[in-house]
């Protein structure tokens, strides 16, 4: 075959390569939607937020959201960090209606010290000690969940969301949450609990 032809033949074989895959996708892409989201209980807390789901299947969709706060509050306490955490989910019925369950990973840093995050300790975490001293430090780790989407309106959803599961997380730890005098230096830490709790207000697209 001369050039030409075989430039033709090529332009040929990749339109009908192009035009099989539209074909095959077009039933899953005429029915996908996309959800944009944010979690009130988060903003209740003054962390920016927001989440965006996909449709990919007639009962799955992938969520990822994100927490970011920067804030320094009163008397030097500190409650700053920023999250990923992209999630796979599983509905009993149709997408985005219902009953689901949920597959997450998430990952971030923290800088927080003088905040009351509990007076308890659970399976080797004790929340009581971030009144007293600042943490500084990345995690990352995985959950699943159970969630319930109620439909309020063709466009509006209210969703309701706990993970539980385990994140890996390494810190510095401070003499005091106002100080800088470091008193530990890249410590492991395994924490084991709640990953995500989520009540979020959805727009449908």
């Amino acid at each position: 075959l001369t050039q030409p032809n075989r430039n033709m033949k090529l332009i040929n074989l990749k339109t009908f390569f192009l035009i099989m895959l539209l074909a095959a996708f077009a039933p899953c892409a005429k029915g996908q939607e996309v959800a944009i989201k944010t979690n009130v209980g988060s903003d209740a807390l003054l962390n920016i937020n927001a989440g965006i789901e996909v449709g990919v299947a007639p009962r799955w969709t992938i969520d990822v959201s994100g927490d970011f706060n920067s804030w320094t509050l009163s008397h030097g306490r500190r409650w700053k960090h920023w999250m990923a955490q992209p999630e796979v989910r599983f509905w009993l019925c149709d997408r985005f209606a219902g009953h689901f369950f949920a597959l997450d990973v998430q990952g971030g840093q923290y800088n927080i010290g003088g905040m009351t995050l509990g007076h308890y300790s659970f399976l080797g975490t004790d929340f009581r000690k971030t009144r007293d001293h600042r943490y500084q430090g990345w995690f990352v780790g995985g959950g699943i969940g159970y969630g319930y989407a109620w439909a309020i309106s063709k466009h509006f959803n209210i969703e309701g969301q706990l993970s539980i599961g385990y994140n890996f997380t390494k810190y510095d730890m401070y003499n005091c949450f106002g100080c800088s005098k470091k008193v530990a230096s890249n410590r492991p830490h395994n924490y084991w609990g709640i990953t995500k709790a989520a009540v979020n207000i959805v727009y449908l697209f």
